[in-house]
């Protein structure tokens, strides 16, 4: 497995090994010793399942605040997505920066997304599907959004809002001056 930090250190490119054949590939995406000695320590409890139909679909800017705050691990089945995290930790030197990916079905790239960062993706493909486990159970009372393209935080999704597709709690997002960070 390799392991590769971005610019935000703490959140991290995790590329499983694949032993392919003429069938096809295996590959262990999660493996709690090999994440622990890459310096991931996390207890998952929970996994997810996304599917997007369109292209251009944005799911996103999303948290759960402590006590139900989640680090997630996030993969794609089938697919591809430009994946953001949001330095929310208040005390961070890197408060309100964001880093992105490219994860794809092709490439086996995951994103490790630790607690108090702000989470979201773009579809790049119609009918995309993305699996991520996370290390809280998921609370209603604890869900928050950010609007995925607020301009205090001028993330460059490769999409403009009249190509993007949200849900109802996406579009009706808080802005980044009016999120009061709980981390």
């Amino acid at each position: 497995m390799d392991v590769i930090s971005l610019d935000i250190p703490e959140v991290k490119i995790i590329t499983p090994r694949r032993f392919s054949d003429d069938r096809g590939f295996f590959s262990e995406t999660y493996n709690a010793r090999a994440f622990k000695a890459a310096g991931v320590e996390v207890d998952f409890v929970q996994d997810n399942h996304s599917y997007s139909a369109k292209q251009g679909t944005v799911r996103g800017l999303h948290f759960q605040a402590p006590p139900f705050a989640q680090s997630k691990l996030v993969r794609v089945l089938k697919g591809s997505i430009t994946d953001v995290a949001v330095d929310a930790r208040k005390s961070s030197p890197t408060f309100g920066k964001w880093v992105k990916a490219e994860l794809s079905a092709e490439n086996g790239k995951q994103i490790f997304v630790p607690k108090g960062f702000l989470h979201g993706f773009l579809t790049l493909e119609p009918d995309t599907e993305v699996a991520y486990k996370v290390d809280a159970f998921y609370d209603g009372a604890s869900d928050g959004s950010v609007k995925w393209n607020d301009p205090g935080l001028a993330i460059d999704w490769g999409v403009s809002e009249s190509e993007a597709s949200l849900s109802e709690k996406d579009a009706k997002a808080q802005s980044w001056a009016a999120f009061n960070s709980p981390f």
